[in-house]
């Protein structure tokens, strides 16, 4: 309920406008967003790789309007996959990408043109040893953006892809992704969605966050434990228990318990840092502020003292 509130009011013309016309905002926007270029995004890479933390990498921006957003889009996953390699950062590190941001949305023919836009966006990033991701959206292109997955895995196996454990099939997908080699970014779920498809309890998409986790290791699969709920990062350390090193992955986001990745890294987990980075940043940073109480809370605090 506080997500779909948050997300709500945030959704608002008005209240966008407000805080993305408010300098106020940026020194708050910076704990979540690692800045607006490639030089501010291989910084952050930088910093973190110091620490033994890999990183996922996000150009913000969903829903494009045109075809030329999406193709700007891809131009400029391409020059942060230079950027990467040119830097010696490539090894061990990936880019997420959101279809919608490749024109999924835009007319009848939008999902096979966003399909075609992430081969080619993943063959650059796989020629330069970066990995990919296929982010996930909102319920409704859910079954869009497996099948691209589909399509993306027949040339590139590596493709990775996510799985929100508040949707009431994801354990059906969990079952169905649940393979060697099948890359699972498995996270609770930031958007606001219907009590029809999704869980409202936080109880009921924390147990089959867990239910999931079980599936997907035990197939096999490779999970990207991706929570920053240290309860459920518990779980997922007894679940790793005895089985081989690399067997799984602890992702968190940018900004937050950077101190608890770290721990993770220092007791011999792989760990990564989702860094988003790019001008288009409200819609990503809306989300963050629904996630969780204290993230709102540290937004306010801001205004007021600034």
């Amino acid at each position: 309920m506080f997500a779909q509130v948050v997300l709500g009011v945030a959704g608002a013309p008005r209240v966008r406008s407000l805080v993305t016309g408010s300098s106020l905002s940026r020194p708050v926007v910076r704990r979540f967003v690692a800045g607006e270029d490639v030089d501010s995004a291989l910084g952050a890479v930088r910093a973190l790789d110091a620490h033994g933390v890999r990183t996922t990498l996000d150009v913000l921006g969903e829903d494009v309007t045109r075809p030329e957003q999406a193709e700007e889009t891809v131009a400029a996953y391409r020059d942060l996959v230079a950027g990467l390699a040119a830097a010696g950062l490539a090894e061990g590190n990936e880019v997420s990408v959101k279809l919608s941001a490749l024109g999924q949305g835009l007319g009848p023919d939008g999902p096979a043109r966003a399909t075609e836009r992430a081969l080619a966006l993943a063959a650059h990033a796989y020629a330069h040893g970066v990995d990919v991701t296929l982010d996930m959206e909102d319920h409704t292109r859910v079954d869009l953006t497996l099948e691209a997955l589909r399509s993306l895995r027949a040339e590139f196996p590596r493709t990775g892809c996510v799985l929100q454990s508040m949707l009431h099939r994801t354990p059906g997908d969990a079952a169905d992704l649940a393979h060697p080699g099948s890359r699972v970014r498995l996270v609770k779920g930031a958007y606001a969605e219907p009590a029809e498809v999704a869980h409202p309890a936080k109880r009921d998409v924390d147990l089959a966050y867990v239910r999931c986790l079980r599936t997907l290791l035990d197939g096999g699969a490779y999970p990207m434990v991706a929570t920053h709920d240290l309860r459920i990062v518990r779980i997922a350390e007894d679940l790793l228990a005895g089985r081989a090193p690399g067997a799984a992955e602890f992702q968190m986001l940018y900004g937050i318990r950077a101190d608890e990745l770290r721990r993770l890294a220092a007791a011999g987990h792989v760990v990564r840092t989702y860094v988003p980075f790019g001008t288009d940043w409200y819609a990503y940073f809306s989300r963050r502020l629904a996630e969780r109480p204290a993230n709102l809370a540290f937004f306010a605090r801001s205004l007021v003292t600034a």
